[in-house]
């Protein structure tokens, strides 16, 4: 595999990701959650960024409030200061991405950007804060990631989008569309199955690694999925329960603590 391009990338693989803070364990999204994570030994925090109206990036999943907080209504919609007034499972504040980026000095982030507005606040945030070595951006949105390479450069991580994934994939079947993985990109993000059927196998691994991209894969709740995954050679495991997937790295002999 080729050498690595990205400072977000130079873990010693398995690289191994808190998805959302490890969200069947803790609060997702909470500091408490990072936290826990971090005195763990997580070097790779997972998480994701929407704005509020008033244009502040906050650590945030979903559209709304409702789900997970004890207020209601769609962020993109209320200034910081209500915002601000909510709390996670009834206890802990909705975190600013500034705040996460500030806590730790080594610790890196990967950004899932979950709205259009999200890039200008975000590109703002991460200048004044300096951490441009410590993430990588990711998106179910080719627009929105393609966006991101024009304003950061080729400097800051990236992951493949749904047509560079989809691209990957039909090359790992057929050389004859090698050429149409194109993106530069660090990484293909991709969930575990994709339609009811398994996305990652020797060939998908193969691919990318050829193409000098790592293979991280989300999310891994189970010792039997997380075990088929490394067993396959994948670079990174994103898991809503950080314990497992750290005793188990432990057991296999591939932990490598913050």
């Amino acid at each position: 595999m080729p050498p690595v391009r990205y400072a977000f990338l130079d873990g010693p693989t398995p690289l191994a990701m808190a998805h959302r803070g490890g969200a069947v364990e803790h609060l997702e999204n909470s500091m408490p959650a990072f936290e826990a994570c971090v005195a763990m030994g997580y070097r790779y925090l997972e998480t994701d960024v929407r704005v509020t109206a008033d244009g502040i990036p906050v650590v945030f999943h979903d559209p709304t409030l409702d789900r997970v907080t004890d207020r209601t209504g769609r962020l993109e919609q209320l200034p910081w200061a209500e915002v601000a007034g909510a709390r996670i499972g009834g206890r802990e504040p909705v975190l600013r991405l500034d705040e996460l980026f500030g806590a730790w000095p080594d610790v890196r982030f990967n950004l899932d950007i979950k709205a259009a507005g999200v890039l200008a606040p975000l590109v703002h945030s991460v200048r004044r804060t300096g951490v441009a070595d410590r993430i990588c951006l990711g998106s179910f949105s080719d627009a929105r990631l393609a966006a991101a390479r024009r304003v950061f450069g080729p400097g800051v991580c990236t992951s493949l989008g749904p047509r560079g994934v989809a691209a990957l994939r039909l090359s790992s079947y057929s050389p004859r569309a090698a050429g149409l993985v194109r993106v530069p990109a660090g990484c293909a993000q991709v969930p575990l199955q994709l339609g009811g059927r398994a996305l990652v196998d020797e060939r998908f691994v193969a691919a990318a690694h050829a193409r000098g991209l790592q293979v991280h894969v989300w999310t891994v709740d189970t010792v039997q999925e997380a075990t088929a995954m490394l067993d396959l050679g994948v670079d990174g495991v994103m898991t809503d329960r950080p314990s497992m997937l750290k005793g188990l790295l432990e057991q296999r002999g591939q932990w490598a603590p913050r």
